[in-house]
């Protein structure tokens, strides 16, 4: 039976053109040789921050599980920008023949849309998985192996 790998990997890692060939080349090692079950969650807090202010909305207060939104018009704007970066990512694996999930950070409990920072959904599914990894900048690495210390599953990488 395979073991499962999450696999979070900053939105601005998929901006642009920043996926770098070592992230896929990473991401096709675990696939390949079957060792993992793959899920990406894939965020996107800078391109969000970018659009409320586009939007002329408050880009919110951050508590400690993310930001914190005040309308469901906001929501929807955030996780329509998190649907966009999962698409991105499900378009280049396509390309690249690999086998993996994404999801976003987002739960819905029963008909409220509930968005959890990026390293807040690590720590909420870390028991489901036998290897975590980081995929962040790599001006945001220390900051990261700093605070992800105590968790022996979890390994950052920088790009």
């Amino acid at each position: 039976m395979n073991k499962n790998c999450l696999i979070k990997i900053s939105g601005d890692l998929v901006e642009g053109d920043k996926l770098n060939s070592n992230l896929i080349h990473h991401l096709i090692q675990l696939t390949s040789i079957k060792r993992y079950h793959v899920v990406i969650a894939v965020g996107g807090g800078s391109q969000i921050n970018k659009a409320f202010l586009e939007a002329g909305l408050p880009i919110g207060k951050f508590g400690p599980f993310g930001r914190e939104t005040n309308t469901l018009h906001e929501r929807q704007m955030a996780r329509d920008i998190l649907e966009v970066n999962q698409a991105k990512m499900q378009d280049l694996l396509q390309k690249d023949n690999i086998s993996a999930e994404v999801v976003i950070p987002v739960i819905t409990s029963g008909s409220v849309l509930c968005h959890v920072n990026g390293d807040q959904y690590v720590f909420s599914v870390y028991n489901g998985f036998e290897k975590i990894y980081i995929a962040t900048l790599e001006s945001r690495v220390e900051d990261k192996k700093e605070q992800f210390k105590k968790y022996p599953k979890i390994e950052i990488i920088g790009f």
